[in-house]
C-alpha cells in the first residue's frame, strides 16, 4: 500500500491545535511522533495514536485507514462552545475584552465528518469531541482584512476544557438519532427535535445514512422518510 507523509508541520500550527495535542499526548507521550512514514500529532505512553483536527475530517481518510491496520488512534475533534475576544491595539496594549455571540455545540461534528463519513466505521478509531472554552487574539494594526477593519487574528488558545464526548464505535453515534427504533422521521424533523438548524441536520442524516446507522423507508410529499437501522 502506498503512503505519503502527512503532518500539519509545527510552523502554522496554531495554539489551540498546540494545547490540545500536549494534553491528549500525555506527560508521558510524545508528539509529532513518526509512525510508518505518517507525521502523527501524538502517542500516548500506551500507543494509541492522536491526531488533532480542527476541520474537515477529509484529509485524514488515508492516513486514519493506514493507522487503524496497525494500532489504535484517537481523533480530538475541538468544538468552540464560547469565544473570548481579546483586542490589543498595535503595540500589543489590551484594549477590551468580550464574548462572542457565536457558541458551539456537539452537533458541530457533521459539518466536518460529512466529508469522511464512513471513518467512524473503523475498528480501532476513537473521535473524542473536546468541548472547549477559547481566546481569540485580535490586533488592530490595519493588516487584518477588510471585513474585520484591518484588525487581523493573532491566535486562538484554550481557556478551559468544559468537557467531552468520546465515541468509541459505531453504535454510540446514535445518541444523534433522538427518535425510537421504528420511528420515521424527516430531516426537519430532526431539526426540530434536536435544537439544530435543517443545513445541520441535512449534513448529520447524510453521515449516518453512509455509516449504516439509519435507512430510507419511503418519502412523504417531497422529504425522505428515515428510520433507525438495527444496532450495529
Amino acid at each position: 500500500m502506498s503512503k505519503t507523509n502527512y503532518s500539519i508541520g509545527t510552523k502554522n500550527e496554531s495554539e489551540l491545535h498546540r494545547s490540545l495535542k500536549f494534553q491528549y499526548s500525555g506527560p508521558d507521550g510524545v508528539t509529532e511522533k513518526l509512525v510508518d512514514g505518517y507525521v502523527c500529532d501524538g502517542q500516548t505512553s500506551e500507543g494509541e495514536i492522536i491526531e488533532v483536527q480542527t476541520g474537515s475530517f477529509g484529509p485524514l481518510k488515508d492516513k486514519i485507514k493506514y493507522l487503524t491496520e496497525s494500532g489504535k488512534v484517537r481523533i480530538i475533534h475541538p468544538i468552540v462552545v464560547q469565544k473570548y475576544i481579546e483586542l490589543l491595539d498595535k503595540d500589543g496594549k489590551f484594549i477590551h475584552r468580550r464574548k462572542s455571540p457565536k457558541k458551539g455545540d456537539v452537533w458541530e461534528l457533521f459539518k466536518a465528518l460529512i466529508y469522511a463519513p464512513e471513518l467512524p466505521l473503523l475498528p480501532g478509531l476513537t473521535v473524542e469531541l473536546a468541548l472547549v472554552d477559547i481566546v481569540e487574539k485580535r490586533i488592530d494594526d490595519g493588516t487584518g482584512s477588510w471585513r474585520r477593519k484591518g484588525v487581523r487574528i493573532a491566535g486562538r488558545s484554550v481557556h478551559a476544557l468544559r468537557e467531552s464526548l468520546v465515541l468509541h464505535k459505531p453504535k454510540d453515534y446514535y445518541q444523534f438519532i433522538p427518535f425510537k427504533k421504528k420511528e420515521p422521521f424527516t430531516v426537519k424533523d430532526l431539526a426540530v427535535a434536536a435544537g439544530i438548524s435543517v443545513s445541520v441536520a441535512q449534513k448529520t442524516v447524510y453521515t449516518l445514512s453512509k455509516m449504516g446507522l439509519i435507512k430510507q423507508v419511503g418519502k412523504q410529499g417531497n422529504a425522505i422518510i428515515y428510520k433507525k437501522k438495527a444496532g450495529r
